[in-house]
């Protein structure tokens, strides 16, 4: 095979990629309810989470610029099944979060139609099968057509109504309106000891993750080595600026009790608009919102999936999901996986609220993820001592200690994030808690189970 007609993925390709991977206007909502205080719990992620991620997957990709992005990290430090593992966490955690992109793509296509079609259950999972199922399609083609839907995706889906919603947001300041938060010394210092405030920290985290999911696309990039750190600093950088000032937009502008986690979004611009006597974009707004998440669900259908397809042939899973087709898509495990979210989103009929099955959703994704970036961050400072010698073209500064120290943030960042999953947000009036816990706790050990009980019976058949 001639690697080379492979290598169609630019510094700007990876970025657009990352930035439509990580920066999502669909998650703007769930952090607006932070109110004037998200500032600081922006930074703290950043600091704790999105600069190490940045951080290690630049090390790392440009080091071990193969395919299969983590697998092949993990899988170098401590060995193939954990390579396996936290391959396994990267997907599943798609396969999760799917029915939540979605259903923001729902919801937004209900809001203009009949708003109303954004709590019916029915019209979500029918968007959501319809829209996925077509995705796939697309990737079947291969990675220089899902890369020009990525990069058409992120400029007009995402780029551009975020920078729209910042406009209208210094706008409404500047022109003195009526603003929902305060921005005073107390307002923007949280209260720490509050429970309910640490709980939202899990829809920043969620926000933050995917630093490392373009790093699977090694042999589609022209010159990896250099490309990904550039890639993922501009895209670090960007994300960081336009989630924080995004989300401020919202909360400005919409009352905290007003606002849907499917449906904010539109809320906010429709506020504006209406003030602005500009409703006459809102259909415009709400097109360009679809592409925009067309574009996430693009960029994490095949990237996790080309990782997984590299575990595939290290018999990780049967031979019939290393099935590529003549475009080098991995046909077999694409399939396998639209079948999957399909038989999950149906989730979505059996819960009372939206918001409910969105939130349980969104938050068994984010411990399914934090237990990938665990492994991810222990790889990154087990593989500096355990290779010393292999020529880094990126590497992080301050020696050994300076990998043990962003490692070692990430990893609490993590840690953290888990466990205040396990506590809804009080906006969601979730009754019966412990219902909500027993949940979330059995769908995560079957949703964690799979590569486990394949490393388990394949140490029993070796032993035999």
């Amino acid at each position: 095979m001639n690697t080379s007609s492979r290598r169609v993925l630019s510094v700007f390709t990876l970025t657009m990629i990352t930035i439509g991977s990580v920066d999502s206007i669909r998650n703007l909502p769930s952090t607006a309810l932070f109110g004037s205080s998200l500032v600081f719990f922006f930074l703290l992620a950043a600091i704790f989470f999105l600069i190490p991620s940045a951080l290690i997957s630049a090390e790392l990709s440009s080091s071990w610029p193969e395919q299969g992005g983590v697998y092949v990290w993990v899988k170098r430090a401590f060995g193939s099944h954990a390579g396996y593992l936290a391959i396994w966490f990267q997907w599943v955690e798609n396969i999760i979060w799917y029915p939540t992109i979605l259903s923001f793509i729902a919801a937004t296509l209900a809001y203009l139609i009949n708003p109303h079609l954004a709590e019916q259950p029915a019209f979500l999972v029918a968007v959501i099968l319809i829209t996925f199922w077509g995705i796939t399609f697309v990737n079947f083609y291969g990675m220089k057509m899902s890369a020009w839907v990525s990069t058409f995706c992120s400029i007009s889906g995402l780029i551009l109504p975020m920078t729209l919603i910042i406009s209208l947001g210094v706008i409404w300041v500047v022109g003195g309106h009526h603003l929902q938060i305060n921005f005073s010394k107390e307002t923007m210092m949280p209260h720490l000891h509050s429970a309910s405030v640490w709980v939202s920290l899990t829809g920043i985290m969620l926000s933050f993750c995917g630093m490392e999911i373009a790093t699977v696309h090694a042999r589609d990039v022209k010159n990896p080595r250099k490309a990904f750190p550039r890639a993922l600093f501009l895209s670090a950088t960007f994300i960081l600026v336009t989630l924080i000032f995004g989300s401020l937009a919202i909360a400005i502008v919409l009352p905290y009790s007003k606002i849907s986690l499917t449906a904010g979004i539109m809320q906010a611009f429709s506020a504006f608009f209406q003030a602005y006597h500009l409703t006459w974009l809102i259909p415009v707004v709400g097109v360009l919102l679809i592409f925009g998440g067309l574009g996430g669900v693009n960029n994490w259908l095949i990237a996790p999936t080309k990782g997984l397809l590299v575990a595939a042939h290290d018999n990780h899973l049967p031979t019939i999901f290393t099935k590529e087709n003549r475009h080098y898509a991995p046909v077999a495990l694409l399939v396998g996986q639209a079948i999957v979210v399909t038989i999950l989103s149906l989730f979505f009929l059996f819960l009372p609220t939206v918001n409910e099955s969105y939130w349980l959703l969104n938050a068994l994704a984010s411990q399914l993820y934090m237990f990938m970036y665990i492994l991810m961050f222990a790889a990154g400072i087990y593989l500096r001592f355990k290779y010393p010698e292999k020529e880094r073209p990126y590497k992080i500064p301050g020696g050994n200690w300076g990998m043990v120290i962003v490692g070692s943030m990430g990893i609490i960042a993590c840690i953290l994030t888990v466990i205040v999953g396990f506590f809804p947000p009080a906006n969601l009036h979730i009754h019966d808690k412990a219902h909500y816990v027993i949940l979330l706790s059995v769908t995560l050990v079957i949703m964690s189970s799979p590569p486990l009980v394949s490393a388990f019976l394949k140490k029993l058949r070796s032993k035999n």
